[in-house]
């Protein structure tokens, strides 16, 4: 390497220990639990995807296969996690959590983000615009295509581009009328309104700065979670956002105390069908519509938390 980049590479250094001495401060709150770092990032990743087996964890989190074995022994006699066989290979075995891993799970969640907000306290709300932009285009730059994305809480103005999306995608795909586009209006107002924090969820993925996919979980009734408008637009399909979109809805209904999720769809959106299948939702009934300037064939999916 030529000299010349030495500058640079020091900065990176530099910028390094002052990043990891910050993540420390972040490890140290997780670690006055009763978990080891490597056991809470264990119980993150299970939480944030369904049916992962050991490899995907080792691979993911870079740690060895003997101590990994040893750490999900420990967190199974704990009773926070179960091996099931798995359905497509025979030979391997998907590793889930248990109810009081979710509920654990939620636990650390919420000290994590109470850390977090502790450091984002400091800045002022454009600086910590500035801070998630500088973090995205780092994440992009350095990192693999299948992590250049972001998922975020809505901002303003971003309902108003969820309709325009999603009215613009079902007309070019599927030559959706406008009826399509009040529907989206009406549920985005709806979603607006009546709000709740503790049973309602959106959420924005985002890449390079746009937004590239959103889906919205709302109560349905006491104990039933609804999934609504799952997007993900053309340009960042084949990424994994709408299965990770699926996966937080699911897990945020378990968090907020939901027994059962449900969703409605139509039997010609296949590639969103295949997603929801993934994810645990069956078919529970459908009938023939005209909707939208089309014959349709309305279905009502769900599948228990």
């Amino acid at each position: 390497m030529s000299t010349a980049n030495y500058p640079r590479v020091d900065s990176i250094r530099a910028f390094n220990r002052f990043y990891t001495h910050q993540l420390g401060l972040l490890d140290e709150h997780l670690l006055r639990s009763e978990f080891s770092l490597t056991e809470a990032r264990i119980l993150f990743e299970l939480g944030a995807r369904n049916g992962l087996t050991s490899s995907d964890l080792r691979q993911q989190l870079g740690l060895d296969a003997g101590y990994l074995s040893r750490v999900i022994t420990g967190l199974e006699k704990r009773g926070l996690v179960e091996k099931a066989r798995s359905e497509s290979d025979a030979r391997a075995y998907e590793i889930h959590l248990t109810e009081m891993g979710q509920q654990t799970l939620g636990g650390l969640q919420q000290d994590s983000r109470e850390a977090v907000a502790g450091l984002l306290l400091r800045l002022g709300e454009p600086q910590q615009e500035q801070l998630l932009r500088a973090m995205t285009q780092i994440e992009m730059l350095l990192g693999d295509s299948n992590r250049s994305y972001v998922l975020r809480d809505p901002r303003p103005g971003d309902m108003g581009l969820v309709v325009q999306q999603q009215a613009e995608l079902y007309a070019r795909e599927y030559g959706w009328n406008s009826e399509f586009e009040a529907l989206v209006a009406e549920i985005v107002a709806k979603y607006l309104r009546e709000y709740d924090a503790r049973f309602d969820r959106c959420w924005i993925a985002e890449l390079a700065g746009k937004v590239v996919g959103s889906i919205f979980v709302v109560r349905h009734d006491a104990t039933t979670a609804k999934l609504r408008m799952l997007y993900v637009d053309a340009s960042a399909r084949g990424m994994g956002i709408g299965n990770r979109l699926v996966d937080e809805t699911l897990r945020f209904a378990r968090q907020a105390g939901y027994k059962r999720m449900i969703l409605w769809t139509t039997s010609n959106l296949v590639a969103a069908r295949k997603i929801y299948q993934r994810a645990g939702f069956e078919l529970i009934e459908e009938e023939p519509v005209s909707s939208f300037g089309k014959e349709l064939v309305s279905q009502t999916w769900g599948r228990d938390l």
